[in-house]
């Protein structure tokens, strides 16, 4: 009998069904009858039978089709990435170049282009031994060869860089490693035990309360009583942008007017902008609003200086707190009822804290990546912190200071660039305790280019660093417990604000590029994917919307360590930059209630225009002045220029070298974490990360 060449036992999806059974008839035309199971008319039809050959075709075609227009896209992201090289790197079409004011910025260039130039030769050395066949780095036991084995001059050199790498170099690299590694997982413990406290604050609905309404007082003549005077400041400097927007929402606070005086305090040496300040002032005042302008002829000590001259005004003797916004916070109208009742019947308070919301927070994939951070920094952080020791870093800002608590730790000093956690620290030396409230939000904004994120990120990196030099005799001659010195010295200032950025930039942009050239020092795949991963997905859990931009958070984290690691030195050793201040350029965005309420404001003012008769004449001429000098000079649009960062370049191509030769090693984990982190500083680099990238 033939062999069968019926193919639809394997090709069909259906499987067998039944018992098979053997008829034998009289008549043997049909000898043999296998039935396999029901007829097929009372089987149930399964999806795939009903297609033909024409649907599956169809179905072949949008897959294509849909593959097609993945490659398509990510050809067009990489045209687009080879053509800002061309343009900025090779043609240095609208751009600048960053400027190193200081050796200590040009000396980090060196030792990076050092390490490039070394990594570029070792890499042509490498690729020419694997031609020649001589494949002795890809095994982990090294041979070397015997004299009888040596095949030329050039087989001799290269055997002589293989026993002096395994000898002298790897070991130095590997306890560099270790040590590095060691610091990463007690960063990481740190972190997990702040989520698991920030866990069981959530699981138990621990926060801070308020026993009933203390604002509500059925003896009309003493209900004032219950609102105690409090001083409002918004210290601003050239805040063209987001004056207006700030002072608005200050002055319509909800608090009895006469309980309440705001200060704005204005640095800014561009007259146009003091004009414009003075008169947004003029127009609240009158409005009844208790608001006075206040400008330095001298602008020392920077923001602190600001404050500590505001401070010194005879009246302040009169209030008894102080609330505190940036020129572009915008709080809401209960912020003081929300804030200010914590204080009552708790004479040790000295500071309540309030959370940042961010306007802008979707604008680009650099602000996104920053809500990420500050989302963690005061969800995790700020709030573990408040709740287990009543002890956290002053944010600057959104903030309301017990005056007492400010006199008796000494006032703001000029010392540092971080004034608002110098007096923390200070503070809480002196028995003080905080208070942050997760609940009351403060609209605000992120910084939108990455050089002024950078700059931001310089000041509050090497500020901490200078403080912990000038307030660690203060720390250990203090009279607080030995728990709370050592969380002071050891977590607060030295894990978070030190070794962070020196582990970071050490062990993913230096030794592990050394560690593709140097394999018996070579990192496992836990410290440079796994544990990476899953403490990017804990600090991405308070901001659960930007789980998708896990991969350029974690990729993005590592290429600011370059930049935090440089200001954390600065402030460290006592450097020229670590006291620059840089005010943070602003947008100026505004939320839709808060257009919503310019629209009335707007519409009030043109049914009441007696609004600006309590102005002098003078201030009349020199506003309408201003106006048609706005409306006549119409100055062109400036064209945005980008900057080149020499660092971040050198460090990409170097990182993109090394994966080249983890290439040669068959390490895939290290090869596409190597490409990704070059690409990654190469965005940062050209200065394409702060670009419309949403």
């Amino acid at each position: 009998m033939a062999p069968s060449l019926d193919f639809s036992d394997w090709w069909a999806k259906e499987t067998r069904k039944g018992t098979p059974v053997v008829v034998t008839m009289e008549n043997p035309n049909y000898s043999v009858l296998e039935i396999n199971g029901p007829d097929a008319a009372f089987r149930p039809v399964e999806k795939d039978r009903g297609k033909n050959a024409k649907q599956f075709t169809w179905v072949l075609l949008l897959k294509a089709h849909r593959a097609a227009g993945c490659v398509a896209w990510l050809a067009t992201v990489l045209w687009a990435l080879l053509g800002a090289i061309k343009k900025r790197l090779f043609f240095g079409q609208g751009v600048a170049m960053e400027s190193e004011k200081l050796g200590k910025g040009r000396l980090l260039f060196r030792i990076i282009r050092a390490f490039l130039v070394i990594s570029l030769v070792v890499l042509a050395f490498e690729v020419l031994a694997h031609l020649n066949g001589w494949h002795y780095f890809q095994n982990h036991n090294l041979h070397i060869p015997q004299t009888s084995e040596i095949q030329g001059w050039l087989h001799m050199v290269y055997v002589t860089w293989l026993a002096f790498r395994a000898n002298y170099i790897a070991p130095p690299i590997q306890g560099l490693s270790s040590f590095c590694v060691a610091l990463f997982l007690i960063q990481s413990a740190d972190r997990m035990i702040l989520c698991l406290g920030c866990f069981w604050i959530k699981y138990k609905k621990i926060k801070p309360r308020i026993e009933g309404n203390p604002f509500n007082s059925d003896d009309v003549e003493g209900s004032g009583y219950e609102y105690p005077m409090v001083l409002i400041q918004i210290p601003m400097c050239n805040e063209r942008e987001v004056y207006e927007q700030s002072i608005s929402a200050v002055c319509q606070m909800d608090w009895p007017k006469d309980r309440i005086l705001i200060q704005v305090l204005d640095d800014s040496n561009d007259e146009n902008i003091q004009w414009l300040i003075k008169t947004e002032v003029s127009k609240w005042s009158q409005q009844g609003i208790n608001i006075i302008y206040r400008h330095r002829l001298v602008r020392t000590g920077y923001k602190a200086g600001n404050l500590k001259s505001a401070m010194s005004c005879d009246y302040v003797k009169e209030y008894e707190f102080v609330a505190i916004f940036d020129a572009d916070f915008q709080p809401n109208p209960d912020f003081l009822k929300q804030t200010v009742p914590h204080f009552k019947d708790n004479p040790e308070v000295g500071l309540v804290q309030a959370r940042w919301a961010f306007v802008n927070k979707d604008e680009n994939l650099l602000t996104r990546l920053q809500n990420i951070n500050l989302c963690f920094h005061f969800e995790v952080e700020q709030q573990v912190n408040g709740i287990f020791l009543n002890f956290f870093g002053f944010n600057g800002t959104a903030g309301v200071w017990r005056i007492k608590a400010l006199e008796e730790s000494g006032g703001w000093l000029e010392r540092t660039t971080v004034e608002d956690m110098d007096i923390a620290v200070r503070a809480h030396l002196n028995g003080w305790k905080f208070i942050f409230l997760n609940d009351v939000k403060v609209i605000c904004e992120v910084p939108e280019s990455y050089e002024a994120y950078r700059k931001q990120q310089h000041r509050w990196h090497s500020g901490p660093m200078q403080l912990f030099r000038l307030c660690l005799p203060a720390v250990l001659t203090s009279k607080i417990s030995i728990w709370k010195k050592s969380n002071l010295i050891l977590l607060f200032f030295l894990l978070r604000k030190l070794i962070l950025p020196f582990y970071s930039f050490t062990l993913f942009c230096i030794i592990l590029p050394l560690t593709m050239f140097v394999p018996e020092a070579e990192l496992p795949v836990w410290v440079i994917c796994y544990i990476p991963v899953f403490m990017s997905l804990l600090n991405i859990l308070p901001a659960p919307r930007s789980f998708p931009f896990i991969v350029p958070y974690l990729l993005f984290e590592n290429t600011m360590s370059v930049t935090k690691f440089n200001a954390m030195v600065s402030g460290l050793f006592q450097l020229g930059s670590s006291y620059e201040w840089v005010v943070t350029k602003k947008a100026g965005r505004s939320s839709e209630s808060d257009l919503l309420a310019v629209a009335e404001r707007e519409s009030k003012v043109m049914n009441h225009p007696q609004l600006y008769r309590g102005a002098s004449e003078s201030e009349l001429l020199e506003l309408n002045r201003l106006k048609e000098q706005q409306e006549t000079a119409s100055p062109p649009p400036v064209k945005k220029i980008n900057k080149i960062y020499r660092k971040e370049l050198a460090l990409a191509f170097l990182l993109l070298t090394a994966s080249v030769r983890s290439l040669l090693s068959a390490q895939g984990v290290h090869f596409y974490f190597l490409l990704f982190q070059g690409v990654s500083f190469l965005l940062v680099g050209l200065d394409l990360i702060g670009e419309q990238m949403s």
